[in-house]
Parts: structure tokens; sequence; C-alpha cells
């Protein structure tokens, strides 16, 4: 298991917390992307022709808030070697112009201070 991975599943296991369950209901509809497989040639080439895309972000929160549709998080080790790839950035920034909050968060509380910010925003988009 990575350190992006472990953090990934701190932040899951967070959003999974009776407390924090009660206080924010709709955690219940984050969910992880899962674009990191290891496949064979031929199963790559299925999965892209499905649809799969390199660089979208790890989670999603498909919940509107403060004027946003959604949140998209990707997710990063808080090591400081641990950087977005290219592909990455520009899901982020083409996500961001969809009107969309999405960032990049190193590290499992970066990503839970970003959703509970997002969380308490007002209003629907």
């Amino acid at each position: 298991m990575t350190a992006e991975q472990r953090e990934q599943i701190n932040l899951i296991r967070w959003t999974q917390q009776p407390d924090v369950r009660q206080k924010y209901p709709d955690l219940k509809l984050i969910y992880h992307v899962p674009n990191e497989r290891q496949c064979t040639p031929q199963q790559g080439k299925a999965l892209k022709m499905m649809g799969v895309k390199a660089g979208v972000p790890d989670l999603c929160l498909p919940v509107a808030r403060g004027g946003y549709h959604g949140l998209y998080i990707e997710m990063k080790s808080p090591e400081k070697s641990a950087r977005a790839s290219g592909n990455q950035i520009w899901w982020v920034e083409e996500l961001i112009s969809q009107n969309y909050a999405a960032c990049v968060c190193k590290g499992w509380e970066m990503a839970r201070d970003t959703i509970l910010r997002y969380m308490e925003m007002e209003g629907k988009s």
C-alpha cells in the first residue's frame, strides 16, 4: 500500500465516523475514482474505450455548495516530493472552469479541512 493510499483511507474513515456523518450526512456520497489500476494492455485499451481518463481526481463529492456543483480532490501524500502530474493539474483547472471546486490535497488532514470548509458553504449551485 502506498503512502497516498493510506492517506485516502484515513480520509474516508474520517468521513464514516458517526459524529461526522451526523453533522454532514451528504458525505455518504463521496467516492473514489479508481484510475490507478494496473492492467494488461488489452484491459487498458478497453478501459480507455469505456471513458477512463488519465489525471481525473481521486475523490468526488457530488454535493452542491456555495455555487459549486461538487468537490473534486486529488490526493497526495504529505511528503515534500509528492506532486500532481500535468494531467492531474489539467483536470483540476478544467473542473474549476466548469464551476466545480477542485484541488490537490497533501495528506488526509488537508483534505479533511477542505471538505469541512466546502460543507460549511451556504447554498447550492
